[in-house]
């Protein structure tokens, strides 16, 4: 208990203090640092010498294995580190300005997808190979140098890469860069915590050799020569970057594995010296990241909850907060208000202003503003020099005394680095701010002529190269000196008067004048740090009149010159983009996700976001309080992303604000339901700009449309154009909807009456949604089964008293029912699932889409779904363990049980839980707690076409005048994926023959043939064995087979070795006529009694379910005084009986009604019936 407390406090102070680490726990202090520093470099060299021989150098025959081997431990791994996004990519951003045709295939073919700590060095998606370097990317301040350092301390800690590396060194490049000469033993010392070991020993297995060199891009150096010297000895000291080049030309250690950290804008500067490397990028916190590291920043959680309040009740703030260098600045500015007594504010919207307040505060108590220039002119010197380490001399050559270097040290401002004389900025992006600032304030000076400016420009340029200028946050800051408020900020500071025209004309404009890319997302950083509208408006009209088709634009190839193509991975870039496009005069839409959406092709000038992660409820609230004012946007399609009823309430009030102008709304394919339809017609009732609104592909219903017809009536509807999908809608709502436009002429309400495309399960708010609702059937039709059993063998639970029936609740959402009488252990050999009960309870079980849930997480990259997806409630603590199905075969030991994982998909996100064990068929939780749960898989790249499972094959035919056809299905063995298969199956009035699966598991990912008898048409001939989501189509071979006579015979092979795997005999004795869904009546023959009054006995007695029949009548059959009195009645039998009193007063259409009511309630027993009386019953 004491280590813990002792640890977390720990951890709240490496926070707080840990400088240019941002969220790194630091466990151990380096023992020494670089002693070159130390004054005179001889004694520095035999220092150094004298401390690595007898390390290095001695017992040089010792044969001791140096570590054990050791498996990661994920779950403690989590526990120490607060979670950055990582996106593997087969080439990084910013490479599409390098080479457009590679560029183009890059994206279209792959678009990265989200990695997590320990699958760094594990082979991507696009190649097989175990990757030896890895190069982590991105921003300044993004978490980089964190992340490397954490890969270290696992590994230390036996977390991380133990069964893959004997020795992993860290090795910082900005300590380096401070040696002239290094031998390869030299270097490997340079890390502190390098084992007693001789080096022989070390350098005999490469393989086993991790280097980590991080901020291979901050010193000024060049790792590619035209003519490499090689290294002939490990001993041999050389110069520091042919040495570094010498390790990644792999000419010195080729077996060797690097990772590498770099900002985003450094990478062409050594791409050329690089063999097949893995992109990752650092995107900075996950959603849930920089909460945590608030949490471990302040040392009173109740300072943590006020602060995180704060922070979270602004937008925009929280956004900022994402990147983590800024979660440092912003905790660092409320510790300093909290310890000076102030009231928490902080309303800064950029970085630049947020520096400008931690700078404001840290200099509250303090006349320091003559230091400050000299501040600002040292870090100006150290980034035109690429040197972020100076040393007690190079402060004082600027003119800093013991003193002040104190005060500075005190304020927060430096750092002094461990066990050495130099010293660094708390922050390289702090850093930047000073040289920014330098540049401005310099720019005052008399002294500073025009031709002294220009070369400080062109060094810049030369430091971040053209392309990448404005990726450079000393670039960012430059921009953000221009808002107005940011300089008045300044002249309190400095008491100087800023020009911003000046600083345009001078530091900035002759920059961008020759940037080539229009559309990056570096430029709109920086446009977004101005804040300042005229500059804006401005500056972005000039991007129109700028080479409008220019080769480098971000224009996809395929498309016309006025739409342009941005990728935005983060809710970061998701607000800057929006933000600057609001005044972009020519940009009249913005569409987001394009990539998921392909709409027709629009000729209205517009910015297309892509955004290749899943968004969020954080997304839509960022995107919508961004376009509170609209500027000159009129259009905005969010078609083809699930919109939540969060997000839908967001953009009501967004709508709704007097700055926002959208004329256009285009919500197709989203995902909404009659639910949506409540803020929708909210929005309709306000008086706002809207003219047109598209809900095409929703699954709206009859309430939905009633409660926009609502909407519409009102006077301040401004509404002229509705579209809707109009076939799955009743005839009273077509008719209201026809009176709408009667009653105003200048409406229109159309459909474009395209199928409809939507996957038929839940949408993000967990609501089953679907096309027809005849669709749901829990039924299985076995025409060829002469005793087919009543709703109760397949699909019940066998348990201690016997087999306990299963309920329908509501067929339309997958929604049953069962009622355990005792404690005991209850089976469902149909799902599959087991229940071991401590009394009697009540369960609910809903069968569920992976697709809906598992997609909108990182986890669909790295587990692969092995069961179904059920949605269970149960009263708590009533079930002592659950038998969770899955379709993985242990049989084959080729599959590690311990990477079984069961994910709970509840409110707040997605949880993951190791199983109490694993089963050949189950994966088994003991005490659960129940939510939407499934199992997954941990994939393992190089194992996963070695994956058997267990599968099925279900078989189904149709009559079509004298010929038969088949569908044949080979799916995993997911009751979920057999019962969506029956209800597709069953609308087309195909019937299943039951025949045996295949006996032997099956490698997934594999293809298979099927073969026959003679006269067979078999389309396709092969299929992939894969698994594919419920509501998603599945794969099937198609037979046709022309009148049968005798039996036909099916085998199925698999296409590499030809072994047969199955095959079955179908024989004119498994055909039997269709069923009709509705039986019609003869026309010569005498009218008979309607189904309901021929089998009133039966239905009395045997319908168990009765309440969701009610529900499917009411209104359409019952009026509400009767669907009550059916309700008020005690048993099943009394409810059916009160239900047909008022039977006398039903039209053949209304018993045609409830007839098919039945039939979806009670599927088993209606068809029971139906073949007990021939199949004939009477419809009107």
């Amino acid at each position: 208990m004491g280590k813990a407390q002792s640890k977390k406090a720990s951890d709240k102070k490496e926070a707080q203090h840990e400088g240019q680490h941002v969220l790194e726990p630091t466990h151990h202090t380096r023992r020494q640092m670089d002693l070159e520093l130390k004054g005179n470099k001889a004694q520095a060299k035999k220092d150094l010498m004298l401390r690595t021989v007898p390390k290095i150098y001695q017992n040089l025959e010792e044969n001791d294995e140096l570590y054990f081997i050791e498996t990661l431990k994920t779950e403690d791994l989590f526990q120490n580190f607060t979670q950055l996004l990582l996106l593997q990519n087969s080439c990084p951003r910013g490479w599409e300005t390098l080479d457009r045709k590679s560029w183009h295939q890059c994206v279209a073919e792959e678009r990265g997808h989200l990695i997590e700590i320990q699958d760094l060095f594990h082979p991507s998606p696009d190649r097989q190979e175990e990757p030896q370097l890895v190069i982590l990317q991105g921003a300044a301040g993004i978490g980089k140098s964190t992340l490397a350092r954490q890969v270290r301390r696992a590994w230390e800690e036996g977390q991380l890469y133990r069964d893959r590396f004997q020795h992993v060194f860290y090795l910082s490049c900005r300590e380096l860069a401070q040696c002239e000469k290094l031998s390869l033993a030299e270097l490997i010392a340079k890390d502190q915590t390098v084992p007693v070991a001789p080096i022989k020993k070390i350098l005999s297995q490469p393989k086993k050799l991790l280097f980590i060199l991080d901020g291979i891009d901050e010193p000024a150096w060049v790792l590619e020569e035209q003519n490499p010297q090689l290294c002939l000895h490990w001993s041999q000291p050389q110069p520091v970057h042919r040495l570094l080049g010498s390790l990644l030309r792999k000419s010195m250690l080729p077996g060797a594995s690097l990772l590498l950290t770099a900002r985003t804008t450094a990478l062409q500067k050594f791409i050329p010296s690089l063999w097949q490397p893995c992109w990752v990028e650092v995107l900075g916190f996950s959603e849930s990241g920089w909460k945590e590291y608030f949490n471990k920043y302040f040392s009173k959680k109740s300072e943590a909850i006020t602060a995180f309040s704060l922070v979270d009740s602004n937008p925009v703030l929280s956004t900022l907060c994402l990147v983590p260098w800024v979660s440092w600045l912003v905790c660092t500015c409320l510790k300093q208000q909290m310890e000076q007594g102030r009231d928490l504010s902080l309303t800064s919207q950029t970085t630049t202003a947020l520096c400008l307040k931690y700078l404001s505060q840290t200099l509250s108590n303090h006349a320091l503003g003559t230091h400050l220039r000299v501040l600002c002119s040292l870090a100006a010197e150290g980034i035109c020099r690429r040197r972020t380490l100076f040393s007690k001399r190079d402060l004082c050559e600027q003119g800093l005394s013991k003193d002040v270097i104190a005060t500075f040290l005190k304020m927060g401002v430096l750092q002094k680095q461990p066990s050495s004389q130099s010293y660094s900025f708390v922050q390289l992006c702090l850093q930047e701010f000073f040289a920014a600032m330098s540049c401005i304030l310099g720019n005052n000076e008399e002294k500073c002529s025009d031709m002294e400016n220009y070369r400080v420009v062109e060094t810049l340029i030369e430091v971040y190269g053209r392309q990448d200028l404005f990726e450079a946050p000393t670039i960012r800051f430059l921009f953000g000196l221009l808002s107005e408020q940011v300089a008045n900020e300044i002249e309190k500071i400095f008491t100087t008067h800023l020009p911003l025209n000046t600083i345009w004309e001078v530091w900035i404009k002759p920059g961008y004048s020759q940037h080539q890319n229009l559309y990056s997302l570096g430029l709109f950083h920086c446009f977004y740090e101005t804040q300042n509208e005229k500059f804006l408006t401005q500056v972005m009209n000039n991007l129109q009149e700028k080479k409008a088709c220019d080769t480098t634009d971000m224009t996809h190839p395929g498309f016309q010159t006025n739409v342009k193509h941005l990728v935005v991975q983060t809710d970061m870039e998701l607000m800057v983009v929006t933000f600057c496009i609001k005044y972009c005069h020519h940009v009249k839409r913005l569409q987001l996700n394009w990539n998921e959406h392909q709409g027709p092709t629009l000729m209205t000038p517009r910015m297309v976001l892509s955004r290749w992660n899943p968004i969020t409820d954080t997304s839509w609230k960022i995107l919508f309080s961004t376009l509170e004012f609209t500027g000159s946007l009129e259009e905005l399609d969010l078609s083809g992303n699930p919109v939540s009823l969060f997000a839908l309430w967001s953009l009501r009030r967004t709508l709704r604000c007097s700055g926002c102008h959208l004329r256009t709304l285009l919500l197709v394919n989203c995902g909404l339901t009659f639910r949506h339809c409540v803020d929708l017609a909210s929005v309709l009732k306000a008086r706002t700009s809207l003219l047109v609104l598209d809900l095409q592909l929703n699954d709206l219903g009859d309430l939905g449309v009633r409660l926009l017809c609502e909407g519409i009536r009102s006077r301040k509807c401004n509404l002229f154009s509705l579209w809707l999908d109009r076939a799955p809608l009743s005839d009273q709502v077509m008719k209201k909807l026809r009176a709408l436009e009667a009653e105003n002429p200048q409406l229109l309400i159309s459909s474009t009456w395209k199928p409809r495309v939507m996957d038929p399960s839940k949408n993000i708010d967990g609501e089953e949604m679907d096309d027809n609702p005849n669709s749901f059937k829990w039924q299985r039709l076995q025409a060829g089964d002469k005793h087919l059993e009543p709703l109760g063998t397949e699909d019940d639970f066998w348990g201690p008293t016997g087999p306990v029936a299963t309920e329908v609740v509501d067929s339309e959402r997958n929604l049953y029912r069962v009622q355990f009488p005792v404690p005991g252990s209850y089976h469902c050999p149909n799902t599959g699932l087991r229940f071991v009960v401590t009394r009697a309870v009540t369960i609910e079980i809903g069968f569920c889409a992976w697709s809906q849930h598992l997609d909108k997480t990182p986890l669909q990259h790295s587990h692969m779904v092995a069961g179904p997806l059920f949605d269970i409630k149960a009263e708590q603590g009533a079930v002592a363990a659950v038998h969770l199905p899955h379709f993985v075969a242990l049989q084959e030991r080729q599959v590690d049980i311990s990477q079984f994982r069961v994910a709970h998909f509840k409110e707040h996100g997605m949880v993951l839980e190791t199983p109490a064990r694993v089963e050949q068929h189950y994966a088994v939780l003991e005490n659960p707690s129940f939510s939407l749960v499934g199992v997954l898989l941990r994939k393992i790249p190089f194992l996963r076409r070695f994956i058997r499972i267990t599968s099925t094959t279900l078989i189904y035919y149709h009559f079509y005048l004298k010929d038969v056809r088949f569908h044949l299905y080979l799916v995993p063995n997911d009751c979920t994926i057999r019962k969506a298969i029956d209800d597709e199956e069953m609308k087309f009035q195909f019937v299943r023959i039951n025949k045996p699966p295949p006996v032997d598991s099956l490698y997934i990912g594999s293809r298979y043939i099927l073969s026959g008898s003679k006269n067979l048409k078999i389309i396709p001939k092969e299929l992939k064995l894969c698994y594919r989501s419920p509501g998603k189509s599945q794969l099937f071979f198609e037979i046709y087979a022309g009148h049968i006579d005798s039996g036909i015979k099916l085998q199925i092979q698999d296409k590499k070795h030809r072994n047969l795997i199955w095959e079955a005999l179908l024989t004119p004795g498994d055909l039997r006529p269709v069923l009709p869904m509705i039986p019609e009546a003869h026309k010569d023959a005498p009218a008979l009694p309607h189904f309901l009054d021929r089998h009133r006995e039966q239905l009395v007695a045997r319908v168990a379910s009765v309440d969701p029949l009610l529900d499917k009548l009411h209104d359409a059959v019952l009026k509400e005084e009767e669907y009550e009195a059916v309700r008020a009645e005690a048993t099943n039998q009394n409810k059916m009986r009160k239900l047909f009193s008022f039977s006398r007063s039903w039209s053949g259409a209304c018993k045609d009604r409830v007839y098919r009511a039945l039939k979806e309630t009670h599927p088993h027993l209606i068809t029971e019936l139906l073949e007990k009386s021939s199949g004939i019953s009477v419809e009107s």
